[in-house]
């Protein structure tokens, strides 16, 4: 995959640091006067058959079991008991705080036979089958077993819940399922996406109709806005102007808004982009994290067929101190903020959606995605690089 490329074609290298303010807002404000925007060095051209292929799809859920990936942020376990139960690469979890703080990720299924022992989200103090009653505590032990008198062979201190390797990293919670905790090493511990400040505002969901790489590639580039958007995005950013970033595998694409022109009257050093611009970071594969003033999104897209893709969307923002009034005038604020980027999510959705149905057209062998959408090209880049 090629280096990202400034406007005057001088090489970024993908283990350089992230951009800090000024000079990303120097480079914005170059982009502006000279109406460009970042390049990559070359297209990439990605075989239509890897959307349609399901040994292709199978190796994708495979890469997500075998790579440390975020499951969810810490703020939706924010308090003793708070759990989130959801698959991933079709294995069901559940993810709990436990007693001691830390957070504990377990395969959801009971050791007797198998059930559930919880879906969505929740609180509970103590794990129990909906099934037989066999109980779990939040660190997986089996406390206890209806009749247990019928089962003399079960042992309650080695029939606790199946653990999954863990690990919490910057506000985010990290699984790998057949990985072991060393495989976190390569998730950059200086990156930190989520602000101080911040609490769980919602929790979402909703299944689109598309293969989950057609969804997450309309995340990666700005060369739609202007078309897919025009009420609702279009009016308040920019024509096809993005910043793009790699590291590591990730990448960070900026999408400024035309209130960053107010910086130019201000001392550099007294620059912030509050309010100006939002941020996505893509934490390969499948996971999207998107600011906005005053809250952010975390986007899991989670495979569930070829031609099907549930997203988890955690919503967190900064909650104001004070009254319950105070509070929920602010959370108020952020969620009205929230139904301008939803309209322009379901934009996106639609034509994802009728991207997928493009698939099937024959009418093109291999999808090119241009030197405006080189995150895209990272993405599958970062595929092939791991699985052919």
């Amino acid at each position: 995959m090629p280096s990202e490329l400034s406007a005057v074609g001088i090489k970024k290298k993908s283990n350089q640091p992230l951009l800090d303010t000024q000079q990303l807002v120097l480079r914005i404000f170059d982009h502006i006067d000279n109406k460009t925007t970042d390049l990559g060095s070359e297209t990439w051209n990605e075989p239509v058959i890897n959307y349609q292929s399901q040994e292709r799809l199978d190796a994708e859920l495979n890469l997500i079991k075998n790579s440390f990936v975020v499951f969810c942020p810490s703020l939706a376990l924010s308090n003793t008991g708070d759990y989130i139960a959801r698959s991933s690469a079709g294995v069901p979890l559940i993810a709990v705080r436990a007693e001691d703080g830390t957070a504990k990720v377990f395969r959801n299924a009971c050791r007797h036979r198998g059930v559930q022992l919880a879906e969505g989200y929740g609180c509970k103090r103590v794990l129990v089958c909906p099934y037989h009653g066999w109980s779990y505590n939040l660190n997986g032990k089996l406390k206890n077993i209806p009749h247990g008198k019928g089962f003399p062979e079960v042992d309650l201190t080695t029939h606790g819940l199946v653990p999954v390797p863990s690990q919490e990293i910057n506000g985010l919670l990290y699984v790998g399922q057949n990985t072991s905790d060393a495989a976190a090493s390569d998730i950059d511990p200086k990156l930190k996406i989520i602000p101080e400040g911040y609490e769980l505002i919602e929790i979402d969901e909703m299944d689109v109709e598309a293969n989950w790489k057609l969804y997450i590639e309309s995340s990666l580039e700005g060369y739609h806005i202007r078309s897919t958007h025009t009420q609702t995005f279009f009016p308040v950013q920019y024509d096809n102007l993005t910043v793009v970033e790699a590291f590591g595998p990730n990448s960070r694409v900026t999408f400024p808004y035309q209130t960053i022109e107010k910086l130019r009257n201000k001392p550099q050093e007294r620059w912030s982009t509050d309010g100006c611009l939002t941020q996505l970071y893509h934490l390969f594969p499948n996971v999207v994290v998107s600011t906005f003033p005053n809250c952010l999104q975390v986007v899991i897209l989670e495979p569930l067929s070829l031609e099907l893709t549930r997203q988890h969307t955690y919503l967190l923002g900064r909650v104001a101190k004070g009254s319950d009034q105070e509070r929920r005038k602010t959370i108020d604020s952020i969620q009205k903020g929230q139904a301008f980027a939803k309209t322009g999510a379901l934009e996106d959705r639609e034509v994802v959606i009728s991207a997928q149905k493009g698939l099937i057209s024959g009418a093109n062998q291999n999808l090119t995605f241009g030197l405006f959408e080189s995150a895209i090209g990272r993405l599958h880049a970062g595929l092939k690089g791991k699985i052919g």
